[in-house]
């Protein structure tokens, strides 16, 4: 799997941006408010539809403008397919797939599978267990669309419970009885569901965190190790609500389940949250994201694309050294503010400076441009001039039947459903 070509328009700091992706290791280099993790947050975007950074969608529209777009094409075995998603400063945006709209984000899971890495992932080891718990979830969705499904149904299934119960005002009368005990069975129905696939996910990342983080830490390392801590799985979730019902009631929330489980990450068999150096928890942060890339592409058959953004920073110079050593087959790309270790290989580096793409060395395929204000397309190291965005066309156009066709390394997408922005 790989992301082949990538279209901005007003996303962030970049009025358009057309750059286009070789396989193997792409550097984006450039100075801190450049624009380096936007490019990254955009390719999550087209797979997930949110940002990996946690921001609202107003925050990824270029100041001043109503809406961005963001397009690309991915290559998944020997197909292609074409994402374009619209992100709205108020409103909702629309999303289509090979020319198609798109009538449910689920239904756009699997299109483009990323694993990112970014600085805040330290707070995967050092913060509370939520983060944990959706690293779990959103490994799950990875794997098979279903677990999408399972993970919404408990999220609404806990809100109409939690609401029932804070209605309760602590006594449960005769006629909310027959509804919590109907809510009671749905909750453990999906709660058993989740929390078994869970437990199965995290025996399948014990090994491969293991072997990521000897290889970024070194042979001499503290050993880690991962659990699943789900006390309520003893008897199943059934009995666990039963027994915990007066509680709950008394407190008007939902005490038992998997919304409150925990991830445990150890260090030499001791809590790595408050065990483990701030170099070790670095490391073990970027372990998880790693193991869960291996976990997710033996699954799939193929490598999601791996996202490392600024990782150099949170690494000293031995253990960067390793990373690259031991980066998994497939597509990445990676963004640094300083130099480019020795060890990098990368078949494209571009640097960004302030909305701009500059190829610098390494250029694998062609790099197509960007530019921070409209109809200025910068020229490539061999003098053409840059290919233009292809014209987005109105909505309802007819499908093009060759949407979705054999990958070929030099073809153009189809052109978008979605027009291009006032």
């Amino acid at each position: 799997m790989r992301l082949t070509q990538l279209w901005l328009t007003d996303f962030r700091n970049y009025t358009t941006a057309e750059l286009e992706l070789p396989p193997g290791l792409t550097v984006v280099v450039g100075d801190n408010g450049a624009g380096k993790t936007n490019l990254l947050e955009a390719v999550g975007y087209l797979a997930t539809l949110e940002s990996f950074r946690g921001a609202p969608s107003e925050a990824m529209v270029r100041q001043g403008e109503e809406r961005a777009v963001v397009r690309g094409t991915a290559v998944r075995g020997q197909r292609e397919v074409l994402v374009e998603a619209e992100i709205r400063v108020r409103g909702r945006g629309r999303v289509a797939v090979n020319r198609q709209p798109l009538r449910r984000a689920a239904d756009l899971v699997g299109a483009l599978v990323v694993s990112v890495f970014s600085p805040d992932d330290l707070e995967l080891v050092k913060g509370g267990p939520s983060a944990r718990r959706r690293y779990l979830d959103d490994l799950l969705v990875a794997l098979h669309p279903r677990n999408d499904a399972l993970r919404r149904d408990l999220e609404r299934i806990l809100r109409q419970r939690t609401a029932l119960l804070r209605d309760a005002g602590g006594r449960l009368s005769p006629a909310l009885a027959p509804t919590l005990d109907v809510w009671d069975s749905k909750l453990a129905t999906v709660g058993d569901a989740l929390g078994g696939a869970r437990s199965d996910l995290v025996a399948r990342l014990e090994p491969a965190l293991a072997a990521a983080y000897a290889g970024i830490a070194g042979p001499d390392a503290r050993p880690v190790g991962v659990a699943y801590d789900a006390p309520w799985r003893a008897g199943g979730l059934a009995a666990a609500l039963a027994a915990s019902r007066v509680e709950e009631l008394r407190r008007g929330v939902c005490l038992v389940g998997p919304h409150r489980d925990e991830l445990v990450l150890t260090i030499s068999g001791m809590p790595a949250r408050t065990h483990a150096s701030q170099g070790e928890q670095r490391s073990l942060a970027l372990a998880l994201r790693l193991a869960g890339h291996r976990v997710v592409g033996e699954s799939l058959g193929e490598s999601p694309v791996l996202l490392l953004d600024d990782v150099f920073s949170e690494l000293d110079e031995s253990r960067s050294q390793a990373l690259l050593d031991h980066l998994p087959p497939g597509q990445a790309i990676l963004t640094t503010t300083g130099g480019i270790p020795t060890a990098a290989t990368p078949n494209l580096v571009v640097e960004t400076t302030t909305a701009h793409l500059t190829p610098r060395s390494g250029a694998a395929g062609p790099f197509l441009g960007a530019s921070s204000s409209p109809g200025d397309h910068p020229t490539p190291r061999n003098g053409s001039p840059a290919s233009a965005p292809p014209d987005l066309v109105a909505p309802g156009s007819p499908p093009d039947p060759n949407a979705t066709k054999t990958a070929s390394p030099h073809a153009r997408p189809p052109a978008p459903v979605l027009d291009r922005p006032a």
